[in-house]
């Protein structure tokens, strides 16, 4: 397996398809790098080299018990890039992958990086303050925390099975096969892991983060997102990051990179190419 090992010990699973431009992912909560897979195999054809990593505590990667926060997972992504020596590189990140996006951003800068994508991304923060009041309130949050609790593997099943996907939505066509999937890969979380990491991609302020972008950005969201509310998000981040460029998919769910899968693969292409 292609790992690396980071300063504090922590062993950091990634793939690496491909050769060209580098094009790294960042993967949501509690899944893994395999749930980029359709836009890694989509552009690696295409002339790209894909790297996409198990975030820690996730996947294939180690279970440490401490440091499941965002500065560590922005950390261990540089010490991937470092790694590597990947230059150059288009950052996607999809929902608490577009926060470790962000953080690496504000903490490490644009040197290595030439382009950043966030969908259904949970920047500037997902939590209700003062400063925020169009945030989700932390009852929501500590619901999670007590069904995770209480039966983890049906909380990702009802996940799954509905507001992840838009399965719950009247007429959607529903997958049993991308239920499974995102089953499987959330079970290979560590249960600490997972769990620590509620609180880091809820509380998690990366306003300040966005305004140190200085890279041509593409913020994608469907505005039937039912885990990461369009208006609290995107159209928000869009607003903080420079020149950002804002696409709403129409009744677009939140895993975009598999219900919108050809149309987000096309705007991919043309945002690394471009």
């Amino acid at each position: 397996m292609n790992t690396i090992t980071t300063k504090d010990g922590t062993q950091i699973y990634f793939k690496d398809w491909g050769s060209g431009q580098p094009v790294v992912f960042s993967h949501g909560w509690p899944l893994t790098s395999d749930a980029w897979e359709a836009q890694m195999f989509f552009l690696a054809s295409r002339g790209f080299r894909c790297i996409a990593h198990d975030r820690r505590g996730h996947g294939r990667s180690s279970q440490p018990w401490n440091r499941n926060d965002m500065d560590a997972y922005a950390d261990d992504l540089e010490e991937l890039f470092e790694k590597l020596d990947l230059k150059n590189a288009v950052m996607i990140g999809h929902s608490t992958g577009g926060g470790e996006v962000a953080r690496f951003i504000g903490r490490h800068g644009t040197k290595r990086v030439s382009k950043a994508v966030l969908v259904g991304a949970v920047p500037p923060i997902m939590l209700k303050t003062a400063a925020n009041p169009g945030g989700l309130p932390m009852e929501v949050f500590d619901g999670f925390r007590k069904e995770y609790l209480t039966d983890r593997a049906q909380f990702f099943l009802d996940v799954a099975s509905g507001p992840f996907f838009g399965f719950n939505r009247p007429g959607a066509k529903v997958s049993k096969g991308l239920i499974h999937a995102w089953l499987m890969q959330g079970l290979m979380s560590g249960h600490k892991n997972a769990f620590d990491c509620i609180k880091a991609f809820s509380e998690t302020d990366f306003t300040e983060d966005l305004k140190k972008f200085d890279v041509p950005t593409l913020i994608i969201h469907g505005d039937d997102d039912q885990i990461v509310p369009i208006d609290a998000s995107a159209k928000l981040s869009a607003k903080l990051v420079k020149n950002a460029e804002l696409k709403i998919y129409p009744g677009g769910a939140h895993a975009l990179g598999d219900t919108s899968k050809e149309r987000l693969n096309q705007d991919l292409l043309a945002f690394a190419k471009g």
